[in-house]
């Protein structure tokens, strides 16, 4: 109608007029109905993610065993991190799947209006490019199941280190596992590299596919009838529609993309959530009036549905309200009967039945990240009285003592500033303050000290204990507990072999006499006794007497020793210790020169897991500059040339058409329209070769490397990161940088900056073209480029601190699930599934509250950003009315239908401005991790010992102290110590009195303060770490 208005100079300039404005106002029309489409789209996914995240927690409480095995925690946290958020994206442009298609049909509708017959010659070029896509979308598939494949494999690995990075340092074996982690990240960058071809494929194909349509169709135009005269109406109203089409165009192939990516992760979930579910059935819970607490008859029960059998015929009833104790030999399956009695096993065949509500205190404390007394509370509603008598049973009121903040203490991940005996304590006093009808305690005895162990069985477990009238079941290797428990059930490969009060199975003298006299003449290393578990863990009876007593097994006199040194530590009292044991430890003291300290100090914050920080402000330039780096300088400069050219060969095409359409018309017909083709063909083929080139430099080349150079980086500073760093910091947070934001390096970013780039030349070639034919409509720009620029900061900074802001708050999901998993059994145990359920969701309300705002203003950015838009498409109007008289159809044609296309371009540069700074945040929080304190030099060439280093072994601790962190009192102070190659030394004390210490601090776990340890003369602290951990070895505390 505008270029109808040019042409004809008899009309009317109020038309003129009228039509720049109805072409502003329909803009603002769809603009407004657009982002409200979309507002429900992006809340759409938003809650879309959310209920799958919700999903997989919910389905993580109840999975079985055997689905455990086969979906690590690596795989689940991409299922609710990178799967979930496939979800979201595909929401938000579903719509596109019928909404493109019916875009092109009225788009080719229009055309047919000006160009009949022809535009079925660009309707074939569309048809044929659909397999073409196909084919990419399929591809696209398989690569994209391949590298889940290895993220999920590199996930685990590196939550598998994280978990055990102290087993890690001290062999020294950090090179080795980083290696491996590279092996899988090579891997997964060949698959990215394929990708990115493919990316660059596509990307020719969407610059090029409306070209080729035009070109086709107006070829076909003016070579079918010579007739045929391609004027400026025909040219530009048809250039609009097909630039019309490049949305759709470019968006269907994007969409059918997210779709194929959605039905992998579809798959992935549904895998997931089929995985067999724990029977609630199988243990029935109904009261009976048997007077039995706990019934089993013939049960039969395995792993797994197809494992082996581990508990085979097992027939046991337990009185209401009495004591029963379950021992054994090591493998014999006293934790597999408990586990089968809160239904954790696969029953197979008979019944269980376990009336009234459980309380489990497993063999391995499951610590929370949270204080002290909400560790033991655990959701009950607090009763004062009731609290602290239960911490003086379970022998916690001088533990609170030490601890910074009492039982306000924050207890980190895995319980790491407890010792293991605090752990089994806490544990245990959870148990108790629950104040349930059945408890199964399974070795709670065992990581803590003898005098200790009596307290907590005459306080809490025994006949006169705070327990006494529940039914408790009591897994233990502690003999001198037995004679005071009700019944005694023996287990003997996966069987009860017997059953019966203490006296009656002696006088049986089968399996459990031969039990009584084995266990004190097994070496404790055979045991799963927590000598090599917590480091508290100290002078139980038959381990004080197999440890500590210089006797041979086999002599008569040894026995004899071992009965009296039973009598003895069965009448410890609890208060104190028997003098002979007194004795012995002083002389051994005295001998080896311990001194003992008192127990570690803890932080003086009460909180010893900080919230994860957060920049504030600008994302600084040297974050870009490192990605930059990362990237390459020069390489970067060419794609920018390339991009340039790229537009260059697009304008000159456009005014190629613009002259075309000014040629004169002969006798009906133009001449030179051969000509006229071949050069805008040419100019329209170099775009698409160009844009190809460039963007397969951009992802094949420079984005691969940046993603392999940051990911090496941040892998190989955080394998060298001090043990007290993995100790502060939640497993989670780390996993987090090498999940979620290394896969936003790894995909978006790139995308992110192609885009830019894209936008950014489009705006320019825009202002060019407008400059050139209607100089005029660039007088408002300067008050228009104002608004425009004062909207992108306020909206840039806004939507950056917001996206870091999701950021932190994503990491306590992954960190709480982590830690779900973990104890899911004991939270079974206490019936607690719907209070950590609770608990997920308020976690992730909490991340939606940072991500729903982000929604909010995109929707606030893009009506204002479009307006500004329309108002240029609305100036270059009003400007071509005024000086119709000077202006030509052609230019009038080309500078509006620049001005239409600017409105999404400038939006889409504010956005991708944006999303380049919000998922630059990734790279920022990258570099923050990769800029950590380092522990030593793992080798220093410059001082490396001997490789016959040591000879002989002799160790000398001199004028030695410790601390854990600065600013903390010494652990071990002024330790004076020799000992000569050969000798066998026992180190003894009680709890927290520095006795793990002293190993950590010849593996130089922890660093000296004061002092020095020489090995055959040799200082440690002078050489490098690996030269030092790879010549000692140890087996650590904790099994990993």
């Amino acid at each position: 109608m505008l270029i109808s208005f040019i042409e004809d100079p008899g009309a009317k300039t109020w038309w003129g007029y009228g039509i720049a404005f109805l072409m502003f106002f329909s803009a603002a029309l769809q603009t407004l109905i657009l982002h409200q489409h979309f507002q429900y789209c992006f809340v759409t996914g938003m809650r879309l993610r959310t209920a799958i995240v919700g999903a997989i927690y919910r389905k993580s409480l109840v999975i079985t065993n055997s689905a455990k095995r086969s979906s690590t925690i690596g795989e689940i946290v991409n299922l609710m991190s990178v799967d979930a958020q496939r979800f979201m994206d595909l929401t938000s442009f579903l719509n596109m799947l019928w909404s493109a298609p019916l875009q092109i049909c009225l788009a080719l509708y229009f055309l047919w209006q000006y160009l009949g017959p022809s535009v079925l010659a660009g309707v074939a070029v569309m048809i044929l490019l659909i397999p073409f896509n196909a084919v990419i979308a399929m591809k696209s598939r398989s690569l994209q199941v391949q590298q889940m494949q290895h993220k999920d494999a590199r996930i685990k690995l590196m939550n598998e280190i994280l978990n055990g990075m102290k087993v890690l340092k001290l062999y020294a074996w950090e090179p080795s596992f980083e290696q491996k982690v590279l092996a899988i990240r090579q891997k997964e960058l060949k698959i990215l590299k394929k990708a990115a071809y493919l990316n660059a494929l596509s990307t020719f194909t969407w610059t090029t596919a409306p070209f080729i349509v035009a070109l086709t169709t107006f070829a076909v135009f003016v070579t079918l009838d010579e007739n045929n005269v391609l004027d400026a109406q025909k040219a530009f109203v048809s250039l609009s529609l097909f630039n019309i089409l490049r949305f759709p165009l470019n968006m269907l192939p994007q969409v059918i993309s997210s779709v194929v990516q959605a039905t992998v992760s579809l798959k992935r979930l549904q895998n997931f959530l089929s995985h067999d579910e724990l029977d609630p059935t199988s243990v029935e819970r109904q009261k009976t009036g048997t007077g039995h607490a706990i019934t089993v008859l013939n049960g039969t029960f395995s792993w797994g549905k197809t494992d082996p059998v581990v508990l085979d015929g097992i027939s046991l009833t337990v009185p209401r309200g009495s004591l029963v104790a379950v021992v054994g030999h090591v493998g014999c399956g006293k934790s597999s009967l408990i586990s089968a009695l809160l239904g954790e096993m696969e029953k197979l065949e008979g019944r269980v039945a376990v009336e009234g509500t459980v309380a489990l205190v497993p063999q391995q404390a499951w610590i929370r990240n949270a204080t002290l007394k909400d560790n033991i509370v655990f959701g009950e509603s607090l009763n004062e009285h009731k609290y602290q008598q239960v911490l003086e049973n379970c022998a916690l009121i001088t533990d609170l003592d030490v601890l910074p903040g009492g039982d306000q203490t924050e207890i980190g991940e895995k319980g790491i500033n407890l010792s293991g005996g605090q752990k089994q304590r806490v544990s245990l006093a959870r148990a108790v303050y629950s104040d349930t009808d059945v408890y199964l305690l399974d070795d709670p005895l065992s990581a803590v000290d003898a005098h200790v162990a009596k307290h907590i069985f005459d306080k809490v477990i025994g006949p006169e204990g705070a327990l006494k009238g529940k039914t408790r079941v009591l897994v233990t290797h502690g003999i001198s507990f037995l004679p005071q428990v009700d019944q005694i059930v023996v287990m003997v490969n996966g069987k009860v072999s017997e059953m019966g009060s203490y006296q009656e199975l002696q006088d049986q003298n089968e399996a459990f006499a031969e039990f009584l006299r084995n266990y004190a003449q097994r070496d404790e290393v055979e045991e799963d006794e927590p000598t090599v578990l917590d480091e508290d863990e100290e002078f139980l009876g038959e381990d004080a007497l197999s440890n500590h007593i210089d006797l041979s097994d086999n002599e008569p006199s040894a026995a004899e020793a071992r009965k009296l040194f039973m009598r003895q530590i069965s009448v410890i009292s609890s208060d104190g210790e028997p003098s002979a044991w007194k004795s012995t430890r002083r002389r051994l003291s005295e001998k080896k020169k311990v001194i003992e300290s008192p127990p570690p100090t803890l932080p003086e914050s009460k909180r010893l897991i900080e919230a994860e920080t957060t920049e504030t402000g600008r994302v600084k330039l040297i974050v870009f500059w490192q990605y930059l780096k990362a990237v390459g300088p020069f390489i970067s400069v060419v794609i920018c040339v390339l991009y340039c050219c790229q537009n260059a060969a697009a304008i000159g095409a456009n005014f190629w058409l613009s002259d075309w359409t000014n040629d004169p018309v002969v006798n009906g017909t133009q001449h030179q329209t051969y000509v006229r083709v071949g050069v805008y063909a040419a100019l329209g083929l170099t775009q698409g070769v160009v844009s190809y080139i460039e963007s397969q430099l951009l992802f094949a080349v420079c984005c691969i490397r940046a993603s392999s150079l940051l990911h090496a980086h941040l892998l190989n500073q955080t394998l060298r990161c001090p043990m007290q760093y993995f100790e502060l910091t939640p497993v989670g947070r780390i996993l987090n940088r090498f999940s979620q934001d290394m896969e936003t390096i790894d995909d978006r970013i790139p995308t992110c900056v192609e885009d830019l780039l894209l936008c950014m030349f489009d705006v320019l070639s825009t202002l060019l073209v407008l400059a050139y034919s209607i100089p005029l409509s660039l007088l408002p720009s300067v008050p228009v480029a104002c608004l425009y620029f004062s909207l992108q900061r306020f909206y840039v900074a806004t939507s950056r601190q917001l996206k870091r802001l999701e950021s932190v708050s994503r990491s306590p999901i992954y960190s709480h699930f982590s830690e779900t998993i973990t104890g899911s059994s004991v939270i079974r145990a206490y019936g607690r599934e719907k209070n950590f359920i609770l608990l997920n969701d308020t976690k992730m309300d909490t991340n939606q509250k940072s991500y729903y705002p982000g929604i909010v203003s995109n929707r606030w950015l893009g009506i204002r950003i479009e307006f500004i838009g329309n108002c240029i498409v609305l100036f270059a109007a009003l400007f071509a009315v005024i000086g119709r008289s000077n202006l030509n159809p052609g230019i009038v044609g080309l500078s509006v239908s620049y001005a239409l296309q600017v409105t999404m371009s400038l939006n889409w540069m504010v956005r991708m401005t944006s999303d380049l700074e919000s998922n630059i945040v990734a790279v920022e929080r990258v570099k923050e991790y990769s800029e950590t304190k380092t522990e030593a030099p793992w080798v220093i060439e410059s001082n490396r010992p001997p490789k016959s280093w040591p000879e002989t072994g002799n160790v000398e601790f001199s004028g030695y102290s410790v601390r854990y962190r600065e600013g903390l009192d010494l652990v071990l102070k002024n330790l004076q110590l020799s000992v000569y190659g050969g000798e066998k030394v026992g180190i003894v004390g009680r709890t927290g009195a520095g006795k793990s210490s002293m190993t950590l601090c010849l593996f130089r776990i922890i660093e000296a303060a004061e002092g020095e340890i020489t090995i055959d003369g040799v200082k440690i602290a002078d050489i490098g770490l690996h030269d030092l951990r790879s010549k000692l070895t140890i087996i650590p505390q904790v099994s990993s």
